[in-house]
């Protein structure tokens, strides 16, 4: 390039800068600003979205419960000279979550006189079908959630029938119409018979724990040699649902079946089977259960199981049949904070006891009462040969009653 077309460029170049005006590196200036500005909203949207993502993938939530109750007793003279005692019934807590398809979920319970795990596993989604979990979860038989709608639950409750918890793995298959749970317990949520606890009285759900020998009575715990654990269990349970217009209809049947290892040695095993259905109706529901069981132990003829739950002992008949049947009415309503009132009758029998045992019958008529978080069960109970109703279910008892209100606000 020679000198004079060196000078012409340089030239050319000064003209130019010489034209450009203030308005133009303002409009410059602003155009990259804007392009900051939109680069900035671009990465806030990716942020949420990344944010969103994760808060799908993992969640922890915590929650519990407050109950205090009030009770009178027609069967315990202080309790009705007094007028009926109000006590603190419970304190829990509760946590639950997942990340991404894995799950957990467990509940802890304080009482006055003992604290307890109610339930506690892990599980996994392995589609919107199917699902696993592992540890302290609900046993698999008969009407689920629970066969009840009382404060009191179904005399199958204290049998071990209702809203039982033990350790194992458990599977369910939910379809539209059809479920299918299948689980295997290997023991009681103790550990078994020689689970590293305190108390083995101390437990939410009833369990056995021994067997009852002639001439013990039916409160006193296992004779030394007869203590006694839940080993080896299998469930299995199936329900379908079928739909007529407004009415549903599930119908199911569930079999359990295990061991039992005694101290001594010496074998044993139980058998259940359960055939149940629902029925639910506009805001009518109809809950139908009937169940058999039978506990046998190798060379003994054994009349009474050594069960325990709530911090005591008590006693089961070693075979029996049972009978629930309950009816409930939901009714939306607008009393100030409450928003619904459900009615309710629930009645349960055990019979065909060995040994020409009494029956046990309870019948509850009660209402549950929603005001937010507050949950209240008013109840009155009528039964015979009932626990925590002034009986056991090897006894030969009078008719007793009491009236219940137990009062929750769960958050």
């Amino acid at each position: 390039m020679t000198r004079y077309s060196l000078a012409a460029c340089i030239a050319l170049a000064l003209a130019t800068n010489a034209q450009a005006t203030p308005v133009d590196e303002e409009l410059a200036a602003l155009k990259a600003r804007i392009e900051q500005l939109e680069a900035e909203q671009q990465q806030a949207k990716d942020k949420a979205v990344e944010d969103e993502q994760k808060a799908q993938q993992s969640s922890v939530k915590f929650g519990g419960a407050v109950r205090v109750n009030y009770a009178y007793e027609d069967y315990d003279d202080d309790n009705a000279d007094r007028g009926g005692d109000f006590d603190f019934d419970l304190f829990r807590i509760d946590v639950s979550g997942n990340y991404k398809d894995l799950i957990f979920s467990a509940q802890y319970r304080w009482f006055e006189y003992m604290n307890v795990i109610q339930h506690a596993w892990i599980g996994y989604n392995f589609d919107e079908q199917q699902q696993a979990k592992i540890g302290v979860t609900q046993v698999p038989f008969g009407l689920l959630t629970y066969a009840s709608n009382n404060y009191f639950f179904s005399s199958n409750f204290y049998l071990g029938l209702e809203d039982d918890h033990d350790m194992g793995l458990n599977y369910t298959y939910k379809g539209d119409n059809n479920q299918f749970d299948f689980a295997f317990y290997k023991n009681d949520e103790q550990g078994g018979i020689d689970g590293f606890v305190s108390d083995r009285t101390d437990r939410y759900a009833y369990d056995v724990v021994g067997i009852r020998l002639d001439g013990e009575d039916a409160y006193d715990a296992p004779s030394d040699g007869y203590a006694a654990g839940e080993v080896n269990t299998f469930n299995a349970r199936y329900a379908h649902t079928f739909a007529f217009n407004d009415v549903s209809v599930e119908l199911g049947a569930s079999l359990q079946a295990g061991q039992l290892e005694i101290e001594n040695g010496t074998d044993g095993d139980n058998v259940a089977a359960a055939i149940h259905s629902m029925i639910n109706y506009d805001r009518w529901n109809v809950k139908l259960q009937m169940t058999d069981y039978k506990y046998d132990v190798d060379g003994m003829d054994v009349d009474r199981i050594v069960v325990a739950a709530y911090h005591f002992y008590d006693s089961i008949p070693a075979e029996a049949t049972t009978y629930i049947a309950n009816l409930a009415y939901s009714l939306p309503v607008e009393i100030g904070p409450i928003s619904n009132l459900t009615f309710y009758n629930d009645y349960s029998l055990v019979t065909d006891k060995p040994a020409a045992m009494a029956d046990t019958f309870m019948n509850v008529t009660g209402m549950a009462i929603s005001a937010g978080g507050l949950y209240t069960y008013v109840d009155f109970v009528v039964a015979e040969n009932q626990p925590f109703i002034g009986g056991t279910m090897v006894g030969d008892g009078g008719t007793n009653t009491r009236f219940n209100i137990n009062f929750g606000y769960y958050f």
